[in-house]
């Protein structure tokens, strides 16, 4: 992963007292799942970002990211 992008990872945290332990934006109640979700129903990141004053768009992207790092997994053959 490019150096260029890895510090988005730093907006995810995992607070196990927080939304059952899952990622979430910068220690605020919003969960990662939650934006991926907005994306995939057709969402505008210009959208959630009016109605989440809070989110930043560096937020979006990290979701992003941090979904593309938890997917990327080698695949063993059997």
């Amino acid at each position: 992963m490019p150096a260029s992008v890895a510090y988005l990872l730093d907006r995810i945290t995992v607070n196990p007292r927080q939304c059952g332990d899952r990622p979430c934006i910068r220690g605020m109640r919003i969960r990662v799942i939650d934006i991926l979700q907005l994306l995939a129903a057709g969402e505008q990141f210009f959208e959630f970002l009016e109605e989440l004053p809070d989110l930043e768009l560096d937020d979006i992207k990290a979701s992003l990211l941090y979904a593309v790092c938890k997917l990327d997994r080698p695949v063993l053959a059997s």
